[in-house]
């Protein structure tokens, strides 16, 4: 027999109405809907189904049904297709379906009775209660089941918008913490809103610390920027649109043991439709990158003008001094200018094709063509050729007998071995420049050493970087500060490495490896 769910209904509609404002977990409120609508309507198992985002329907919570039943309609449920009118299509189908699986998994003994979840004309979900005897309900029955039903779908649509609204919250948060950039959100009267983890570190505080502190407080300068800040621009009444946004350039206080941080900051208002200033949005980025590109590029600049000027002008000089028409020179002089020229051109040589190495390095790599290389071959062939351009050093040669071949591309080799002996020339005025070779298990060493003065302990860390030339011997020495910055490139393309040894006390030693398989 039916129990009076009359008597029972205004208990029920006060719970779903508490939890229209109380309960605002999805699982925990459909559990307890499908409880009361099982007892109302005297059932022994019931399920919700609810339109799934990605189409079709889903069951997320059930009661007394068996997980095998379940795993069985779910296919079924998820292949039914979105109509624009769900109560009248979608929901009947649901009901279709449910009651002739439930009719031959019970051969007959059970039935199902479904009440669809209608909230503010949409369609939320449908309610399906199993039972073993017929429905015999009233108009009087119906309309109480139908209010029921209304109450319960407006409870799951609140329920679902702040499921949503939580969803949409973490993956707003989690967007923030996983810039690069650092991002503060300011209220109105600039002070501190959100930071993200990113501005949390490059101020070294807590972003908890930092949630309602004024602006000024952290956006501290170590100089005054030359752009008006964000405090002078709202005094004087920015913003005036929506779009009107706000960079600020320049370097950022971070601490007292740290040095100041070169920031850009742009600063994007949030306006009402009444043109209330509702939020500013700053995104703060490093620029140390750029402000370290920009001082490259003058580098560059600086020194490609210096290196391309003297021999271009030495050039020009000779050659304007054998043309004069007004003196006869002997074939010794004439032989020494030409020689001048011809070093001076192929100094340009080398330097444009330093050049266009480190552009193509930039553009994605080096081109290496691998074939056998014998390095002490070509350590001795390298030798002999600046051995004829010096008189005061004296190059050696020293590998141990049966060094083994290499893969390698012996031109790049070659000119990675020419630099180091080139540079050993320029920076040790005299003495032995050695080449000498190591054999380990998996790999041979090269290294190319002098007895000069050596490489400084606070030059060491740069000196493969592109441009880099030791302050002391840059006023007295040619080059572009490229040569060790291509030479490690050529020996990383070839799986290798490239060193200094820093602990010796007098001359360089440089080293690099090969792998030899």
């Amino acid at each position: 027999m039916l129990p009076d769910f009359r008597v029972r209904q205004r208990d029920y509609f006060l719970e779903i109405a508490q939890a229209l404002t109380q309960d605002l977990d999805l699982d925990s409120l459909l559990g307890r809907i499908l409880d009361h609508s099982i007892e109302m309507l005297a059932g022994h198992a019931g399920l919700i189904a609810l339109r799934s985002e990605e189409g079709g329907w889903q069951v997320p919570v059930s009661r007394s049904l068996s997980p095998s039943f379940l795993r069985f309609i779910h296919p079924y449920l998820a292949k039914i297709p979105e109509a624009e009118d769900a109560e009248q299509e979608e929901i009947p189908e649901i009901g279709r379906l449910l009651t002739e699986l439930t009719e031959a998994a019970s051969m007959g003994r059970m039935i199902g009775v479904g009440l669809p979840l209608v909230a503010r004309r949409k369609v939320v979900g449908v309610i399906f209660v199993f039972r073993s005897y017929p429905t015999l309900f009233s108009m009087t029955d119906r309309s109480l089941l139908a209010s029921f039903a209304n109450q319960a779908a407006i409870a799951v649509q609140n329920a679902q918008y702040y499921s949503l609204a939580v969803q949409e919250k973490q993956r707003m948060d989690a967007l923030l913490n996983s810039a690069a950039d650092g991002i503060l959100i300011l209220n109105p009267d600039l002070r501190i809103k959100l930071a993200n983890d990113a501005f949390a570190r490059m101020v070294s505080m807590e972003c908890g610390h930092l949630e309602g502190r004024p602006h000024d407080e952290i956006i501290r300068w170590d100089k005054p920027p030359q752009d008006s800040t964000l405090e002078k621009a709202v005094a004087d009444g920015w913003p005036l649109t929506p779009h009107a946004n706000l960079y600020v350039e320049g370097d950022l206080f971070t601490g007292d043991q740290k040095p100041p941080l070169p920031v850009g900051i742009t600063y994007a208002p949030l306006i009402s439709d009444q043109g209330k200033l509702l939020n500013i949005f700053a995104t703060v980025r490093d620029i140390t990158r750029f402000r370290q590109a920009e001082e490259i590029k003058s580098t560059f600049i600086s020194i490609i003008s210096h290196e391309l000027k003297t021999p271009v002008a030495l050039i020009k000089g000779y050659v304007s001094t054998l043309r004069r028409e007004d003196a006869t020179w002997d074939r010794k002089i004439v032989q020494e200018s030409l020689e001048v020229i011809e070093e001076e051109a192929d100094h340009l040589s080398g330097l444009i094709e330093n050049m266009l190495d480190a552009s193509r390095l930039q553009a994605g790599g080096l081109s290496i063509k691998r074939s056998d290389a014998n390095l002490p071959s070509i350590a001795e062939r390298l030798a002999k050729k600046f051995q004829t351009q010096t008189t005061t050093h004296q190059i050696v040669v020293d590998f141990p007998p049966n060094f083994p071949i290499v893969l390698a591309d012996e031109t790049r080799i070659e000119q990675v071995i020419s630099n180091l002996i080139s540079n050993s020339m320029k920076y040790a005025p005299d003495g032995k420049i050695t080449i000498s070779g190591q054999v380990r298990p998996d790999s041979v060493i090269i290294c190319v050493s002098d007895e000069g003065p050596g490489i400084a302990p606070e030059d060491v860390p740069h000196v493969f970087d592109r441009f880099y030339r030791a302050r002391d011997m840059a006023k007295v020495t040619k080059g572009a500060g490229l040569g060790l910055y291509l030479a490690r490139a050529i020996i990383e393309a070839h799986n290798g490495k490239m060193w200094v040894d820093a602990g010796t006390d007098r001359g360089a030693r440089i080293y690099f490896s090969l792998p030899i398989s």
